[in-house]
């Protein structure tokens, strides 16, 4: 624990890549194998399920410490960070000789086994756990055991750096974690061996990611002729796997979903074994997809009932054919994956590769279809397609290469997105919490209220988007116009707007305007603009019905 202790510290205390790489391979380097699974593990942004609520976690620490729990709350108010405030605030371990346990001994002994702890039991095991860790080490033992684990890194600068201590290509070794593998030490010693042979009929592959394309495609190299086209649809990615008699559907964030969409699975029996189809799974029915906020009724969801199932009908369109027959495509280019899945397609009736707009099922009867592509004469052509995007419910324009091989991540170069200019307003500032990490001591986290006659009501949360210098001005603002608090919550007065992009909006019970806006972030600070000449409520909702009849 001491030494991924110390990983924790060095890569949370530079945003530099080559020292964050530099940081990991050390670790590697000298870690055992059942410490190195779970550090893999975990930096890859793998989650164990929180085990312990942060309100009894609160108690047994205050406890612990000797304070009483409204001075437990006002300390985590100034730090920022709860795991940092535990540990902060526990008393010294015992100084009696003990044994450092390592990583795997704080998840296998401690972290996992509080799943099935009653609560005394719980307190019992933290309690052994807080004896045997230094203050730091706490700190990284909390952030485990609340999912607040985060550090700055991702899967793909783990994987590098452990690609080039054991010696493999980084995109073998992001494939062969990707899907199904415990961390363990036996797994992992398997995974990162060159020369292991690893058959998993579920194992999806690493996706590949598009860059946004900010200047419109006139950056590009080559002319239209040179790139596929198609569009970019609102829903979630997937990978959609049949290999010996198994089906399965990955997300894009390694979660297998085929319960949620299982009329999918069993359509997608009709493919040969050894099928690999990357693409998107959307809610449609009749003529074109639903809202983005219908497909969200079916996520997370272990067992979908009739009902849901005829009210959000799904499809997946395939746009990428990875493995045929068992064989890896990935490598071939663009245009000859292409023409093998259209001529899969074809061969099983399930679509004509020439239809523009596919139906919500195929010729076949079933939730299978190709996503189609889009013929453009010219870039201006594609400019004035992409304008069209909302109203057609898509997000705008996907352009790929004819000759790229399908690699690992975000590439440059590739895949691109060109997406339709996102929706905007102007919200004013109503209340502020503080952040995490390294911005656990300034106000960063912002909610924006719009105008419901003499009331502002809340229609989004916003995180990024202002600059470091104007972060530190808005913190500052906010400490001196605080007019009430609720916990780590601070409401202010009315006195800053700013221009609000988002992608969508829609209904929601869950907030007092009826509305939530979908992905909001800080456009930039309305400077000018006072909060009275802030959008209003009702303007918000005329957008909506707008949306919603267009669409």
């Amino acid at each position: 624990m001491k030494a991924f202790t110390r990983l924790f510290t060095r890569l949370d205390r530079t945003t530099r890549t080559s020292l964050k790489v530099e940081a990991l391979e050390d670790y590697f380097r000298a870690a055992p194998p059942a410490d190195s699974a779970w550090a893999l593990w975990v930096l890859s942004g793998a989650r164990v399920k929180r085990s312990v609520h942060t309100g009894r976690l609160r108690e047994w620490v205050a406890e612990a410490a000797q304070i009483p729990l409204w001075l437990l709350e006002e300390s985590y108010d100034a730090v920022g960070d709860l795991a940092e405030t535990l540990a902060l605030l526990l008393p010294e371990p015992p100084k009696a000789d003990r044994d450092p346990p390592a990583l795997h001994q704080v998840m296998d002994d401690w972290i996992l086994p509080l799943r099935r702890r009653s609560d005394p039991e719980k307190k019992e095991l933290l309690q052994e756990a807080w004896d045997r860790l230094e203050p730091q080490e706490r700190l990284v033992f909390h952030k485990l055991i609340t999912g607040g684990f985060r550090v700055g890194v991702g899967r793909k600068l783990v994987t590098r750096a452990l690609a080039s201590v054991v010696g493999m290509e980084p995109a073998v070794l992001a494939h062969r974690t990707t899907g199904r593998w415990e961390p363990t030490a036996r797994d992992f010693l398997l995974i990162t061996s060159p020369d292991a042979d690893l058959p998993d009929p579920g194992q999806p592959y690493p996706f590949l990611l598009a860059n946004p394309l900010e200047n419109g495609p006139a950056e590009l190299p080559g002319p239209p002729e040179c790139w596929q086209v198609e569009w970019k649809w609102d829903g979630i990615r997937g990978q959609l796997i049949l290999r010996d008699g198994e089906v399965l559907i990955w997300s894009r964030g390694e979660e297998l979903v085929t319960p949620t969409f299982p009329e999918v699975a069993e359509g997608a029996r009709i493919l040969p074994s050894g099928t690999v189809l990357d693409g998107e799974l959307l809610a449609w029915k009749g003529e074109g997809p639903l809202p983005f906020h219908q497909l969200q009724r079916r996520l997370g969801r272990k067992r979908v009932g009739r009902k849901l199932l005829d009210e959000v009908p799904v499809t997946f369109l395939a746009y990428d054919l990875l493995e045929q027959g068992g064989e890896d495509l990935r490598e071939k280019p663009l245009k000859e994956r292409r023409r093998r899945l259209e001529a899969l397609f074809s061969q099983r009736n399930l679509e004509s590769p020439t239809k523009v707009d596919p139906p919500g099922e195929s010729r076949a009867g079933l939730p299978l279809a190709l996503s189609p592509l889009v013929r453009v004469e010219s870039w201006a052509a594609a400019a004035e397609l992409r304008g069209r995007s909302r109203e057609l419910r898509r997000e705008g324009l996907m352009l790929k290469d004819r000759e790229s091989a399908y690699g690992v991540g975000r590439i440059r170069g590739p895949w691109w997105k060109w997406k339709v200019d996102p929706l905007s307003l102007d919200g004013v500032l109503i209340y502020a919490q503080r952040g995490h990490g390294r911005r656990a001591s300034l106000f960063t986290d912002y909610t924006f209220g719009v105008w419901d006659g003499d009331d502002l009501v809340p229609v989004g949360k916003a995180y990024s988007g202002l600059s470091d210098a104007e972060i530190r001005e808005v913190d500052r603002w906010i400490r001196g116009h605080v007019v009430d608090r609720f916990g780590p919550v601070r409401a202010v007065e009315p006195g800053l707007v700013f221009e609000l992009a988002f992608d969508g909006i829609r209904p929601s019970s869950r907030h007092r305007s009826g509305v939530a806006l979908r992905f909001p972030r800080m456009a930039r600070w309305r400077r000018d603009k006072p909060p009275s000449e802030a959008d209003t409520l009702a303007g918000v909702l005329g957008l909506l019905q707008r949306m919603e009849r267009d669409g």
